[in-house]
C-alpha cells in the first residue's frame, strides 16, 4: 500500500529542513580545522615577522591553529602560486606585501594575475622603507652617497630582498632619479639581504622598517633616508628621499592577506572581520609601533581598490624605468 501523499510531503519537508540545518551548521563551522598561511619569503624578515604576529592573534580569535609555511623562491612567486592553486575554502591563505601585486608588472613571463587569481581578504597595514648603508661606506647623507657612487663606478652595490619587490623597485627608482649605475643583487628575503649589507658584501639596501630597524638601532647599519612622505617620529633626524633629491617621492610597503580566487563570500567576510579585530588588539599595536608599522582596517572591497590604484601608479613608474626581470 502506497503511503498517503501527505505523509510523503511531510517526510520531504523534514528532510529539506534537516538538509538546510546541516548546510547552515557547516557554514557556521568555519574554521573547523587548522589553517595554512603561506609567507613566500625566508623566516625572520619584515613580512614574516608581521605575518607571524598577525597569525598568532588570529588563531586565538578563530580557535584553530594557523600553521605558517615559508615558501621562498622567485621573489615570492612560488608561494603565491602555491596559494593560487589551492582549494578556495579558507584553509590556505597568503600573507604578503604590496610586491604580491607589483611582481606581475615586471616579470617577463607572467605567472599570475594579481587581481584575477586571488581573493583580497584584508589589508593589515603599511610601513615605510629605509635607505641604509653598511658602516664601511663613508656617506652620512644621500648627497654624499651619490657623490661617492659616481666617483667610484662599479664599486657600490644594492642588495634587494627579491626581484620585483618594493625593495627592488625603490632601488631602481633611486638609480634612475639620481643618475646612479649601481648593480642590484637579489636575495630570497630581507634577512639574507640585510645580513650581507651588514657584513660589507653589498654596500646598501632599501628595506622595509620592520626588518631593518633592529640593525639601525644596534648601530650595524646607517640610515640615510626614509621613503615616507614625512619624517618618522622614531627617526626624526633621518630625512625623506623627497628632501634628498627626489621631490614628491613616496613609496610604502603595505601588507595584506589573500585567498585563492573564488573564496566564498562568507569566509572572506569572517576572516576580514577577525583581521579588523586583530589589528586593534593593544598588545599587537604595541609591537607594531616598535617596528614603525601602521596597522589599518579595510573591507575586502577597499583592499581590492587599493590594489587596483597601486597597480596603476606603480605600473607607470615601472614602464618609465623600463624594469623587466626574467627568472
Amino acid at each position: 500500500m502506497r503511503p498517503p501523499l501527505f505523509s510523503i510531503a511531510m517526510k520531504l519537508a523534514v528532510a529539506g529542513i534537516a538538509l538546510a540545518a546541516s548546510s547552515l551548521a557547516g557554514a557556521q563551522a568555519y574554521p573547523h580545522k587548522p589553517i595554512r598561511m603561506v609567507i613566500p619569503y625566508t623566516p625572520g624578515g619584515s613580512i614574516d615577522n608581521v605575518g607571524r604576529m598577525v597569525a598568532d592573534q588570529l588563531q586565538r580569535q578563530l580557535g584553530q591553529p594557523i600553521v605558517i609555511e615559508n615558501t621562498p623562491g622567485a621573489s615570492g612567486v612560488l608561494g603565491a602560486l602555491n596559494v593560487k592553486k589551492a582549494k578556495p575554502d579558507g584553509y590556505t591563505l597568503l600573507f604578503n606585501a604590496s610586491s604580491q601585486a607589483y611582481l606581475p608588472l615586471v616579470v617577463a613571463k607572467k605567472t599570475y594575475d594579481a587581481e584575477r587569481d586571488f581573493t583580497p581578504i584584508g589589508q593589515i597595514g603599511y610601513v615605510p622603507l629605509i635607505v641604509a648603508v653598511n658602516n664601511d661606506v663613508p656617506a652620512k647623507t644621500i648627497a654624499e652617497f651619490v657623490q661617492l657612487v659616481k666617483a667610484n663606478p662599479g664599486k657600490y652595490t644594492w642588495a634587494t630582498s627579491g626581484l620585483g619587490t618594493t625593495s627592488h623597485l625603490s632601488e631602481e627608482m633611486v638609480n634612475r632619479a639620481l643618475g646612479l649605475q649601481m648593480e642590484i643583487v637579489p636575495y630570497k628575503g630581507a634577512i639574507p639581504q640585510l645580513t650581507d649589507v651588514v657584513g660589507g658584501h653589498v654596500s646598501a639596501a632599501i628595506s622595509p622598517m620592520p626588518g631593518v630597524t633592529s640593525f639601525v638601532q644596534a648601530g650595524r647599519l646607517r640610515p640615510l633616508a626614509v621613503t615616507s612622505k614625512s619624517r618618522l617620529s622614531s627617526l626624526p633626524n633621518v630625512p625623506t628621499l623627497a628632501e634628498s633629491g627626489m621631490p614628491g617621492f613616496e613609496l610604502l610597503s603595505w601588507y595584506g592577506i589573500w585567498g585563492p580566487a573564488g573564496l566564498p563570500a562568507e569566509v572572506t567576510e569572517r576572516l576580514n572581520a577577525e583581521i579588523g579585530k586583530a589589528v586593534q588588539v593593544a598588545s599587537l599595536q604595541a609591537k607594531f609601533a616598535d617596528m614603525s608599522f601602521v596597522p589599518t582596517r579595510s573591507t575586502p572591497a577597499q583592499f581590492r581598490q587599493l590594489i587596483a590604484d597601486d597597480l596603476a601608479k606603480i605600473g607607470k613608474a615601472v614602464k618609465e624605468a623600463g624594469i623587466r626581470i626574467d627568472f
